[in-house]
């Protein structure tokens, strides 16, 4: 088992998308779409810029991983599709990358478009370096109200279980692991907060998930 730990830079429930029974990671963070594997720990943490620092923002545990256009045509995930004239859940839906007739991406106007909801090209190129999508059950999404990563969790086992860097962690020892899921699985599972940015208008947040 592998546990990989990240800061969530921006949170609005698109990346990670807690709704709809399944908390999915769709675009961004890339790098560890392309490697994570079931049975594997994704950790995300708040940013310095939310005030959130070595907070809990989401913690899943990978029971599914599929490509986009599968994600796309699985009846489960039809409601993670966007919808920008939708309630907030719906705007910042991830189910955006799809396969057209002709081979080519389509992005659909999301959260990762234009704001005439055409495509951005830097969130496409980017976001499909990887087109698997790492799917949990077993979640726990606190967004701006998580508690704070324990203390034994970040400087008992010489590693800090929080990243400080835009990139992400792995690399935990099994014990450091261990320690965490169990910590993890203390906590009410599911939805427990909302996300830290939805006070704002969906057009007024930076498109840079």
């Amino acid at each position: 088992m592998t546990l990989f730990s990240y800061i969530v830079r921006y949170d609005v429930g698109f990346a990670p998308n807690p709704f709809h029974g399944f908390c999915s990671l769709a675009t961004c963070k890339q790098d560890i779409r392309r490697v994570a594997q079931l049975g594997d720990w994704v950790v995300g943490t708040g940013s310095r810029t939310n005030a959130k620092a070595g907070d809990l923002v989401f913690a899943m545990r990978i029971s599914e991983i599929v490509d986009f256009d599968h994600y796309w045509q699985d009846a489960r995930f039809a409601a993670k599709r966007p919808n920008l004239r939708g309630s907030r859940m719906q705007q910042f839906g991830d189910n955006i990358y799809h396969h057209g007739a002709d081979g080519q991406w389509i992005q659909e106007n999301s959260r990762h478009s234009r704001d005439d909801g055409s495509p951005e090209a830097r969130h496409m190129q980017r976001d499909t370096k990887s087109e698997r999508v790492l799917l949990g059950q077993e979640f726990v999404y606190f967004g701006g109200d998580g508690p704070a990563i324990p203390e034994y969790l970040r400087n008992d086992f010489g590693f800090d279980l929080v990243h400080d860097r835009p990139a992400y962690r792995n690399g935990f020892r099994d014990e450091h692991i261990a320690a965490t899921v169990d910590w993890l699985r203390s906590l009410d599972p599911g939805i427990q907060g909302r996300p830290h940015d939805w006070p704002r208008s969906i057009r007024s947040i930076e498109r840079a998930a």
